[in-house]
C-alpha cells in the first residue's frame, strides 16, 4: 500500500485522492499542513527536499513528488491514460499547461485568498493573478467547445489535473460566469464514477476567502 504525504486543502494533493479514488487503490493518506510550515522538517525533507507536497511512498525505498508526474505514474496502463501516443501527448500538454499557466494563477490566487493573513502584502498580487486566470480559463474554454475532454477521447488524468484548481477558482476571486464549456465539463467530471470532491476550506480560511472576495 503507498502512502500519500499531502495537505487536504490542496488541489495538487487532491488530484492524486480522486486519482486513487477512481482507479479503487488502497493507499494511506497522511496529513501534511503546508500552511503551518510542516513541509520545513527534517523528516518530511528527507522525503522531499523541495519542501512540498504531494509526495507519495511507496514503501521500497523510492518516493515521487511533482503532482502531475504522480498522476502519469498512476495511471499508467489504465484507462486514465490514452495508449494512443499522440492522444498521450496532448495529455501531457495540458498538464504543463496546467502546472506552467494555469496552477500559477488560480491556485495561488486562491492560496493567497484563504491562507495568508488579512494584512498580509502578498494580497497585491491579487488583480493580476486574477487577469492572468481569466486568460487560462479562456483557453481551457476555447478547446472545450469542440471537445469533451483534455485527455484525449475520454476522461483522465489531464481533467483531473485541470479540474482540480478551476472548480475552487471562486475562492482565489476568479468566477467561473461566461464560461459555459468549462462549466460542462466540470459537470461531467463531477458525474464520473467514484468521484470525491476537494474538501471546503476550513472555518478561518472560508472566512478570508469572503473578505478576500467582498473586497475585490
Amino acid at each position: 500500500m503507498i502512502t500519500v504525504h499531502g495537505f487536504s486543502p490542496s488541489g495538487n494533493c487532491h488530484k492524486l485522492r480522486l486519482l486513487l479514488e477512481q482507479l479503487g487503490e488502497r493507499y494511506r493518506w497522511v496529513e501534511v499542513d503546508s500552511s503551518r510550515g510542516e513541509t520545513r522538517t527534517a523528516q518530511f525533507l528527507a522525503l522531499n527536499p523541495n519542501g512540498k507536497v504531494p509526495v507519495v511512498d511507496f514503501g521500497d525505498g523510492r518516493t515521487l513528488s511533482e503532482s502531475n508526474a504522480i498522476l502519469y505514474y498512476l495511471a499508467d496502463g489504465s484507462d486514465f491514460l490514452p495508449a494512443d501516443l499522440w492522444q498521450r501527448a496532448q495529455a501531457l500538454s495540458w498538464m504543463n499547461f496546467e502546472q506552467y499557466s494555469h496552477e500559477p494563477s488560480i491556485a495561488v490566487a486562491r492560496f493567497i485568498a484563504g491562507w495568508t493573513p488579512l494584512d498580509s502584502p502578498r494580497r497585491a498580487d491579487l488583480p493580476a493573478l486574477r487577469e492572468r486566470g481569466h486568460q487560462a480559463l479562456a483557453v481551457m474554454e476555447r478547446h472545450l467547445q469542440g471537445n469533451a475532454w483534455f485527455t484525449g477521447e475520454r476522461y483522465g488524468i489531464a481533467d483531473i489535473a485541470l479540474f482540480a484548481y478551476t472548480d475552487v477558482a471562486a475562492h482565489g476571486g476568479i468566477g467561473l460566469d461566461g464560461y459555459p464549456a468549462i462549466a460542462s465539463w466540470l459537470a461531467r467530471v463531477r458525474a464520473t464514477p467514484r468521484f470525491v470532491a476537494l474538501p471546503e476550506p476550513d472555518a478561518q480560511a472560508a472566512q478570508r476567502i469572503a473578505e478576500s472576495n467582498r473586497s475585490s
